[in-house]
C-alpha cells in the first residue's frame, strides 16, 4: 500500500500502533466499547418464509441509476394465528451487474421506526433483498444455490452473513395484482453481522495482507477458492467487507456469490486480467505471507465436510434441483482431494499465492 494511502487508512480507523503477530505487521485500532445490536428475529430460523412484497413494480424496474430514490413499499405475511401482518418499508434498487441486466432489480429494504416491532421483521435495519432477476425457474435456482453458499460459509465461520430464504409474492401497489411468486433471500445487514463479533464495518478501501488478520484472511480466501469465486476485492471493497474487531485486528468477510463457479450461472464470466477464462476454474488469490494460517483452515474444512454436505440434504437444500446437488457435491469433492493433506493443499492450492 502506498505510504500516503496507508497513512489515510490508519488515521481513518483510529489506529494507534503497529504490533507484530508472528512475522507479519498488523494494524491495531484503539479499543472502544461498542453498543450491542439486537438480534433480528427473522434470522433466528432458516425455514423458508412466505411474504408479499407490495410496491410500484413498474416504477422500481425503471430505477436503474446508482442513486435511485427510496420508494414506498409494504412487506406482509400471515402469522401463526392466521392474521395478516403488514409492515411499511422503503425500498431502493442497488447493485451493479444485476441492476443493469435483471428484469427485476436487487433491492435494499429500510425498516424504520417502530412499525416492525413485534413482527418477524423486528430489529432489521437496511438488509439486502436478493429477489428474482428474471422470471424463470433457472434464475430461481441460481438464487437458491447462492443462498446455500451463505449457509455453507456460516458452517465455517461466524464472521459471515446470515440469510433467510423467502418465498416472495411480488404485488403491484397500483393494481394489487401479484406479478409472480419466486424464491429469494434476505441478507443480514453488514453492521449487524459485524456487531455479533463485537466489531464494526470499516468503510475505507486500501487494505492489504499486512492489514488483515491471517486466520480470517485464510478462511475467506480458502472459501472463495472452494466455491471458485474471483468476483471479489477486499482492497477495493467489491463483494467484500472489512470488520474491525474489538482486539484491534481486521477481518475480511465475503458476500455475493452469483458469479461463483460452483453455481456456474450462464451469464457469469471472469475478469480479463485474470489467468482463467471459465468460472469453473478455481484460482487461489490469497497472500503468500499468510501461509502459516492455512493448515488450520484446511483442517476445519475437513472437519466440516459432513456438515456442509448435509446442507444439501435438508429441507432447504432439497429446493435445489437434484442434478445440481449432485454436480455441486462432485465439485466440492475435487476441492477435498486437493486438501487431502497439508502437503497436497500446498502443492495444489497454495502454490498460486500472491506476493
Amino acid at each position: 500500500m502506498p505510504h500516503a494511502l496507508r497513512r489515510s487508512f490508519v488515521q481513518a480507523t483510529a489506529v494507534v500502533a503497529f504490533v507484530l503477530t508472528s512475522t507479519m505487521p498488523m494494524l491495531v485500532s484503539a479499543q472502544e466499547t461498542k453498543p450491542k445490536m439486537p438480534n433480528p428475529r427473522l434470522f433466528r430460523r432458516e425455514t423458508p418464509f412466505d411474504i408479499t412484497l407490495t410496491l410500484n413494480l413498474k416504477q422500481i424496474k425503471k430505477d436503474k441509476q446508482q442513486d435511485a430514490p427510496w420508494r414506498t413499499a409494504t412487506v406482509s405475511y400471515t402469522d401463526s394465528s392466521g392474521q395478516k401482518v403488514s409492515v411499511p418499508v422503503r425500498a431502493r434498487t442497488r447493485g451493479v451487474w444485476r441492476l443493469k441486466h435483471c428484469d427485476f432489480p436487487p433491492l435494499r429494504l429500510k425498516f424504520g421506526g417502530k412499525s416492525a416491532d413485534g413482527t418477524e421483521f423486528a430489529n432489521l435495519d437496511e438488509p439486502k433483498l436478493v429477489g428474482y432477476c428474471r422470471n424463470t425457474p433457472q434464475y430461481e435456482q441460481y438464487n437458491l444455490q447462492e443462498a446455500q453458499l451463505y449457509r455453507v460459509y456460516r458452517q465455517l465461520t461466524d464472521l459471515s452473513h446470515k440469510v433467510r430464504i423467502l418465498r416472495i409474492a411480488y404485488a403491484d401497489s397500483a393494481t394489487g395484482t401479484v406479478e409472480t411468486t419466486r424464491y429469494g433471500f434476505l441478507i443480514e445487514d453488514p453492521a449487524q453481522m459485524a456487531a455479533r463479533a463485537g466489531g464494526t464495518i470499516l468503510a475505507r478501501k486500501g487494505a492489504t495482507a499486512d492489514d488483515l488478520e491471517p486466520s480470517a484472511s485464510a478462511m475467506a480466501y480458502t472459501f472463495l477458492y472452494f466455491i471458485a469465486n474471483t468476483d471479489v476485492s477486499f482492497n477495493g471493497l467489491h463483494n467484500g467487507e472489512i470488520v474491525s474487531l474489538p482486539n484491534g485486528l481486521y477481518a475480511p468477510v465475503t458476500y455475493d456469490y452469483d458469479f461463483a463457479g460452483v453455481i456456474n450461472a450462464h451469464y457469469a464470466g471472469t475478469d480479463p486480467s485474470l489467468p482463467i477464462r471459465n468460472v469453473r476454474t478455481r484460482l487461489f488469490r490469497g497472500w503468500c505471507s499468510q501461509e502459516a494460517a492455512y493448515p488450520a483452515v484446511y483442517e476445519l474444512f475437513r472437519q466440516k465436510r459432513a456438515a456442509i454436505e448435509a446442507l444439501y440434504a435438508d429441507s432447504i437444500g432439497r429446493l435445489i434441483a437434484p442434478g445440481t446437488i449432485k454436480s455441486t457435491l462432485a465439485y466440492y469433492d475435487e476441492f477435498y482431494k486437493e486438501i487431502r493433506t497439508d502437503e497436497t493443499a500446498k502443492r495444489s492450492v497454495f502454490r498460486g499465492c500472491l506476493g
